[in-house]
């Protein structure tokens, strides 16, 4: 509704200007509206520099070709300029390359053209005769228009002729002085306002005021006054609808600023000097409750009184219109109350400043009285550098040095070659970009300094000398000439104005016609300075702050990163952490990347990729990014009822309900799904009650519950339940409302394969606001291919594979190409997947790989802003460039996944998704975990492994106590049937007669003597592994042959330290490792049944020296990660929810403290003594 108000109300504007403002303004002129800084020679004066013309010598030139040179024109009433043109002199080798422009009302007070939040310079000629046209993105109101050449022609000189471009401009102007205000009465008394729309024109030298205000007896208002020079929109509703909003700085520059403000309901358009900041107002009001009238300039004196003494408007306003009414025309033809002016005129008053411009090389100086005994020097500055020199005078001997250090105001006064120095300070923030006084007064034997004029807070000190002046003053920085007479290098950066020396008004006019002091790259009569942080380029919360030629961004906090703060420093999901090697674990997420999501904390389950987060604890737009993405989610809801019935099942309306993703109702509950009025018992027909569909429907005195998951993910999540079977005598209920969880990332996996060089894909073109931010992983077995491009003219941007180890970013923001590189250290098209991510802003444009590589390129000085494009964005071949073979997945745009899956479905050449994830990702599956291909990914099985995690590399391991042993039986007792099934064909058995095992695990203890592994056989065959009682391990090994057990003795370490050791034993027939076993050895370990870790508690015959000397009293420790031949004995009697022949005597506290290294957070140490410092050991 509101996006066709605003359509509605920008018809009408361009209607008005529906005959195109393209008029040629400056040939029709005469030559004496043409005026130069100098020419020369007669025939090269101003007054030739028209474009295409031949007379004079061709065009203008000046006297020298320097940067102080300027041509003028003079249009002889306000036009409104919308293009302008350049040529060089006709038939010479004079032109000018690059040019400012400058503009104003009146001849003086002159602003440059600014563009993207610079000064903006033009591109000029590079011969004499082809003219160079610019249409002006912010076409602007003047009469008076500057040339400013900045760079000419190397063989020759400044050459120029000129044309400007656009129309006849009129407005009826009028001035405020500060008593008088305009009001405006409505038709009706009062008034229900749906809809405005307000426009006008300022221009102030004063930074505080009230510009329009309207207020009702039921507390609404809106007011758009000044503070500080910002503007600021004010609205109050009557149902705590009070809405703040600021936009510009530095508007009370004596320059005209337009504003518009459109409302429908509670949606808005301000809009000023063409930034448009679009809200919503808060509250639940839809119009503005106002009395009768709406004044203009300040406050009717009723609404003053309570209103904190605010100021009304000092300067002009211009165009001003109020809901279709010119109220501008409507004062001049007496329509409207004006009686509170004291002096009503249709001009505008110019004031008497005229400020000087310095930038880091400036320098001005002005003469003073020569051997006086008095400094008095007093200016008014704005600047947001922190430091630099105001002024600088020489004394005989010494010097007085007024600086501003750290945002205050600092003297020093000086004697040459002497100690004796005076320091003091005033004032603090003065580099806050608004206007300060300085008043430095020396006499006799005291100083003093003022800042702002509160004379209360004068600083005096006692001077180490006796005052006599030199009889110059250098303001702003120090001319090369100069660098020896100030002990201080600040150069000052802003803006002054008003400067007196010896009480007297500088003339700046003198100065600049050269009749007085002298200057070096000072721009007179104009205040450049910028605040380039409004807007403000830091996103996501960061904290701008500025000098005098940059800005920069203070992230800490925000959790996003970079020149700008664009960047998430969360992954988006936990699929993505799980591909980084995270654990189960809390963490942070950001859904949308760099979009304006704020990022939140959810539970991450890596093993069964599970994500669980409480809706309380965020906002639902950021849970809908979760269930958006996911591939499937669920919450569970559960109502406990006594006589309180939940949907009033079978026929009658529901008793409640609840509230889901859209604000949207549902009706059914937790169990059975949309369009069901039923609960889980319904759907499963064992409710209590057969007749109704829910337990609870069946209104019975007794405590009643239904229960059951929601699991259709576009509904959730839950966000309020509303129950109404609770106002009855008797009637009880409670809810409970579970975590949402939900599982995979279809996002993440989202991919396409391209198996053609011309094989593309298209989506809507890329939009780059003041920064923008690309990513995606890409495979392939090519050298080269374009990933994707989004072209304009000139802009563009390119991602490229440029060769087998090189990916290439490259640009145009309309200043140019620009191309970012970053090289492999090993090839790029090796089939595995890559992660490619580029990112431009207005600061600088940076391009990584693979999160190791990295370019970055500082923005340029000047530049757009916003990337200027117009074709589709294209993935893969597209305007003849080399296309992409190979799959591209997770495509991002300024946070946004790109559907390839979606788009490729429809398109020739490209198929969705990508084979081969486990030829890519399979080495990611660690101790031998199976990788499992998937459609949408992939998943490592560690089911036959020691391992667990989603990459089989977190230990599995347990804390024994004295007596505690674990039982894994591979044969039952009754016969020789094994216990466990095989797994596949080819890998190690671990039951039956075995010529061949492996047994390894890890283990850490103070305790001796302990066995800490037994493997029995349904012969007398067994494999034992022990520690002895001076903490040495020593194997032993029986399979028949011999009269007693072999044994390997290990006694070079004590290894009951407390530290892990890691084990490892491989038999191959007689062969263990390094060692052998005796010729009369059988070579099969037969009938192997059972495996004891801690302590052996075994039926049959056993080695006696291993019960007498080991067994007692059982192994106290930790054991970790153990694995004979396939099986993991530890593992299975610690995953109690997984079927297996594993058992366990004692207590048994699942740790990793035998593990080295560690790779999951040990226990606390009040239930795990063993600390894991180092060692390790390997057999």
């Amino acid at each position: 509704m509101f996006r066709n108000i605003s359509d509605i109300c920008f018809s009408v504007f361009f209607f008005f200007f529906s005959e195109r403002c393209d008029e040629v303004l400056a040939s029709p002129l005469p030559y004496s509206a043409f005026t130069s800084s100098s020419v020369l020679a007669a025939d090269f004066g101003a007054g030739y520099a028209k474009l295409n013309r031949r007379v004079g010598n061709g065009g203008w030139s000046p006297l020298d070709s320097d940067r102080y040179q300027w041509l003028q024109v003079d249009l002889r009433a306000r036009k409104q300029i919308t293009a302008i043109a350049t040529q060089g002199r006709y038939s010479s080798s004079d032109w000018t390359k690059h040019y400012r422009l400058l503009y104003s009302d009146t001849g003086s007070k002159w602003k440059p053209y600014r563009q993207d939040s610079n000064i903006w310079t033009f591109s000029g000629n590079w011969n004499s005769e082809r003219a160079v046209r610019h249409e002006l993105q912010h076409p602007f109101v003047a009469q008076y228009v500057r040339f400013i050449p900045l760079d000419w022609s190397e063989e020759g000189r400044i050459g120029l002729r000129v044309e400007l471009y656009g129309c006849a401009y009129w407005a009826d102007v009028i001035s405020f002085d500060g008593q008088g205000v305009i009001s405006y009465r409505f038709r009706q008394k009062k008034m229900k306002i749906l809809k405005d729309v307000i426009s006008l024109k300022f221009k102030t030298t004063k930074g505080d005021g009230i510009l329009l205000h309207g207020e009702g007896q039921q507390g609404d208002y809106i007011t758009l006054e000044l503070q500080r020079a910002k503007l600021l929109l004010n609205q109050y509703g009557s149902i705590q609808g009070h809405t703040s909003v600021s936009s510009g700085s530095l508007l009370d520059d004596d320059h005209w600023h337009s504003v518009l403000i459109e409302r429908y309901r509670r949606s808005v358009n301000f809009t000023l000097d063409q930034h448009t900041q679009s809200f919503r107002t808060n509250g639940e009001f839809d119009h503005l409750d106002l009395d009768y009238e709406i004044t203009f300039g300040g406050m009717p004196v009723s609404a003053k009184l309570s209103s904190g003494g605010r100021e009304n408007y000092i300067g002009c306003m211009e165009a001003i219109h109020y809901n279709g009414d010119n109220i501008t025309n409507l004062v001049r033809r007496r329509k409207v109350d004006t009686s509170s002016f004291r002096n009503l005129t249709f001009s505008c008053t110019e004031s008497r400043t005229f400020p000087a411009f310095f930038n880091s090389t400036s320098s001005l100086q002005l003469p003073g009285r020569t051997d006086a005994d008095t400094v008095s020097v007093r200016l008014q500055f704005r600047t947001w550098n922190p430091s630099g020199l105001l002024f600088f005078t020489p004394l005989m001997p010494g010097g007085v040095e007024v600086s501003l250090v750290e945002g205050k105001v600092t003297v020093h006064i000086y004697v040459t070659l002497g100690k004796n120095t005076r320091r003091f300070s005033a004032g603090s923030g003065l580099n806050d970009g608004q206007w300060h006084s300085v008043h430095f007064l020396a006499l006799e034997s005291i100083a003093m300094l003022t800042i702002n004029g509160d004379e209360m807070s004068t600083v005096r000190a006692a001077l180490p000398i006796q005052i006599r002046t030199g009889g110059d003053y250098f303001f702003g920085g120090n001319s090369s000439s100069w660098a020896n007479l100030s002990p201080s290098q600040r150069s000052f950066q802003g803006c002054m104005q008003l400067i007196h020396v010896d009480d007297q008004l500088v003339d700046l006019q003198s100065v600049e016609q050269g009749m007085l002091g002298s200057f070096e790259n000072v721009s007179l009569d104009m205040c450049a300075i910028i605040d380039r942080c409004v807007p403000n380029h830091c996103e996501h919360g960061g904290k701008c702050s500025q000098t005098g030629d940059t800005f920069k961004c203070a992230c800490e906090g925000t959790g996003y990163s970079g020149a700008t703060c664009h960047n998430s420093v969360y992954e988006q999901s936990c699929e993505e952490y799980k591909h980084l090697g995270r654990s189960s674990d809390t963490y942070w997420i950001d859904p949308d990347g760099s979009g304006p999501l704020e990022p939140f904390r959810v539970t991450c389950n890596m093993l069964d990729m599970v994500l669980t987060c409480r809706a309380a604890d965020v906002f639902v737009i950021q849970v809908n990014a979760v269930t958006s993405s996911a591939e499937f989610c669920e919450q569970h809801v559960a109502y406990m009822c006594y006589k309180s019935r939940l949907l009033n099942s079978p026929d009658g309306s529901p008793s409640t309900w609840w509230v889901g993703r859209g604000n949207e109702k549902h009706f059914y509950w937790g169990g059975s799904g949309p369009g069901v009025q039923k609960c889980a018992c319904g759907i499963e027909r064992n409710c209590t009650d057969p007749r109704y569909y829910c337990n609870c429907d069946a209104d019975l005195r007794q405590w009643k519950e239904d229960a059951g998951m929601l699991m259709y993910k576009d509904h959730l999540p839950v966000s309020q339940v509303v129950f109404g079977d609770v106002q009855r005598s008797g009637s009880e209920a409670r809810l409970t409302v579970g975590p949402l969880r939900c599982q995979g990332d279809r996002h993440f996996w989202n991919a396409a394969s391209f198996n053609t060089p011309a094989s593309y894909l298209h989506f809507p073109t890329f939009q780059a606001e003041t920064s923008a931010d690309v990513s995606f992983y890409f495979k392939t077995s090519a050298s080269h291919g374009v990933f994707l491009e989004n072209l304009g003219n000139p802009d563009y941007i390119r991602l490229e594979l440029k060769s087998a180890t090189v990916v290439s970013f490259s640009f145009d923001v309309g200043n140019g190409a620009v191309e970012l590189t970053v090289r492999s250290s090993t090839p790029l098209n090796d089939d595995q997947w890559h992660r490619v991510e580029a990112e431009w802003n207005i600061k600088e444009a940076v391009l990584r790989l693979d999160k190791v590589h990295r370019e970055t390129r500082s923005a340029p000085p000047q530049g757009h802003t916003h990337m200027q494009l117009f074709s589709q964005l294209f993935v893969g071949a597209s305007g003849g460039q080399r296309g992409f073979l190979g799959c591209i997945r997770s495509l991002k745009v300024n946070g946004v996944t790109l559907d390839l899956e979606g788009r490729a479905k429809v398109t020739p050449g490209v198929k969705p998704g990508c084979s081969g994830h486990c030829s890519s990702n399979g080495m990611h599956c660690r101790n031998e975990g199976k990788c499992i291909e998937k459609y949408n990914g992939y998943s490592c099985d560690c089911s036959l492994t020691a391992f667990d995690g989603p990459f089989c590399n977190d230990d599995v391991g347990g804390y024994f106590e004295s007596g505690t042993l674990v039982r894994y039986d591979l044969m039952s007792e009754s016969s020789s049937s094994p216990a466990v099934k095989e797994g596949n064909p080819g890998v190690l058995s671990a039951v039956g007669n075995l010529t061949r095992e492996e047994l390894s695990f890890s283990f850490s203890t103070s305790h001796t003597p302990a066995v800490l592994i037994y493997i029995s056989s349904k012969t007398q065959d067994y494999l034992a592994v022990v520690l002895r009682h001076n903490g040495t391990l020593q194997i032993r090994y029986n399979l028949g042959g011999l009269r007693e057990s072999f044994t390997i003795s290990l006694n070079h370490r004590n290894m009951a330290n407390g530290q892990p050791h890691n084990v490892n034993i491989s038999r191959q027939d007689r062969l263990i490792q390094l060692y052998t076993l005796p010729e009369a050895s059988d070579t099969e370990f037969n009938l192997v049944k059972t495996i004891f870790l801690g302590k052996v508690f075994e039926t049959g015959q056993i080695d006696p020296v291993l019960i007498e000397r080991y067994n007692t009293p059982g192994f106290v420790g930790c054991l970790s990660r153990v694995q004979f031949n396939r099986i993991a004995p530890l593992k299975a009697a610690l995953r109690t929810g997984v079927p297996s022949s594993a058992s366990i005597q004692g207590d048994l506290v699942e740790s990793n403290c035998g593990a080295s290294p560690l790779t999951v957070p040990p226990m606390s140490a009040v239930f795990d003594p063993w600390h894991t410092d180092s060692g390790n050991s390997m057999i």
